[in-house]
């Protein structure tokens, strides 16, 4: 891992500027009122004004925070200076009231959480040290726990046991947090991708129908200047220094007409097309699709395609069934069968080819966004996994199951797209 992924500098990260003041707000305010309760109400003894001027100095740097400091956003760099300011301080607290022994010591890890929430790997991983060396050392130096006149003395052992479950706190939740984030982080990205890819295809049908309207509307304007130039070519006659421009009007105009009823006419038939199809043809049309451009075997078997209804030619499934074939024909090396079974109760698309197959440390993740396979033969030709992702929701919106296994007859991939006919036909 180089310094640029340690602390992600391309993704420009991150803290919100009002959720760091609130935090700290909360922080200064909890500080005070416990000191003062601990001093004045449970009179117990400890350096009260030097624990104040500590929470004074930590008041002003928030107040310059919310009111100083000009961003909104406080990049990776000043959110982790603050971050560390608040150990240091919260450090200095635990000094003057016991040390590690102060029951309160474990907040000593909240900031390397917020880190590992918000922030880089790289500036969590410097908090966690940073913590982990301010609690060593709060372990063996610091002043008497108020409310013990004499001094009491704590088996090292006791003070150690403290040391590890703090520090066992602070490993599993910073993990959790890199965790937890990384991974929001990825399907957030990849539902956007979703999002880009489904809008797109949406924009890609509404074409012909704004092509459609566009012709429509444009049929009686130009009607009407094929109508005025035949006029004008009658009125002037054989004036050859004009009867050739009115000739070409005349012409392009009839040309324009040609086409707008072409765009016209394509608009109508694909709109009958579009609303209804069986599923063999969609399959017949995308399989057509992939051998115009590759010299491998692409195989239709429908022997067994019993219930031959009409599904809606929604962009969802378009685009999942294309994205699950093209990583077939991929990935494959000279053969793919798509086998598509149907009976009255459900519909099956079975891709196969004679690949590699899926390699087995990604098997049980395969649908997830941004994985990498560490096969060799896979991973010269597969991406993050983001396709397989974009087409398994798309389709699992369409009401689709999905199952990846190896296929036995051609020994390679073999992805299941399953229906239950009720739920497929309740989209046409």
């Amino acid at each position: 891992m180089n310094f640029s992924t340690l602390f992600r500098l391309e993704e420009n990260l991150n803290l919100d500027k009002k959720t760091l003041v609130i935090l700290r707000y909360i922080a200064i305010f909890g500080q005070f009122i416990t000191i003062n309760l601990v001093y004045n109400y449970l009179n117990l003894t400890f350096p009260i004004v030097e624990s104040h001027i500590i929470i004074f100095i930590g008041l002003t740097t928030n107040l310059y925070l919310q009111f100083r400091f000009k961003s909104n956003q406080l990049k990776d760099f000043y959110a982790s200076l603050f971050l560390i300011y608040d150990l240091i301080q919260l450090s200095a607290l635990l000094y003057l009231t016991g040390g590690i022994l102060n029951p309160f010591s474990f907040l000593l890890i909240i900031p390397a959480i917020v880190s590992s929430t918000f922030l880089s790997t790289g500036t969590t991983i410097i908090l966690g040290g940073t913590t982990s060396v301010l609690l060593f050392l709060l372990t063996y130096f610091y002043l008497p726990l108020p409310g013990l006149e004499v001094e009491f003395s704590f088996s090292n052992f006791y003070k150690s046991g403290i040391l590890v479950g703090i520090l066992i706190g602070l490993i599993f939740l910073s993990y959790f947090g890199i965790r937890f984030a990384g991974e929001t982080k990825k399907r957030s990205e990849a539902l956007n991708k979703l999002q880009q890819v489904i809008a797109k295809e949406y924009e890609l049908e509404s074409l012909g129908g704004q092509a459609a309207a566009a012709a429509h509307s444009l049929g009686t304007p130009l009607a009407t200047i094929s109508v005025v130039a035949t006029e004008l070519k009658k009125e002037i006659g054989n004036n050859k220094d004009y009867s050739k421009d009115i000739d070409l009007l005349i012409s392009q105009t009839e040309r324009c007409s040609e086409i707008l009823k072409k765009i016209s006419k394509k608009q109508i038939k694909e709109d009958k097309f579009i609303s209804s199809i069986k599923l063999e043809d969609l399959l017949h049309e995308i399989i057509n699709s992939f051998q115009e451009t590759s010299s491998k075997n692409i195989s239709l078997i429908s022997d067994n395609d019993k219930n031959k209804i009409n599904i809606k030619r929604s962009p969802e499934i378009i685009y999942g069934l294309r994205n699950f074939i093209g990583n077939a024909v991929k990935f494959s090396k000279s053969k793919v069968n798509v086998i598509l079974k149907s009976d009255k109760a459900n519909i099956e698309v079975i891709i196969n080819d004679d690949g590699p197959g899926f390699p087995e440390d990604i098997k049980t993740i395969l649908g997830e966004p941004y994985i990498k396979s560490k096969s060799e033969e896979v991973s010269l030709n597969a991406g993050l996994g983001l396709g397989t992702f974009l087409g398994k929701t798309l389709l699992e919106r369409q009401w689709a199951n999905l199952f990846f296994s190896q296929d036995k007859k051609l020994g390679g991939a073999s992805v299941t797209i399953f229906w239950k006919v009720n739920n497929i036909k309740s989209n046409v």
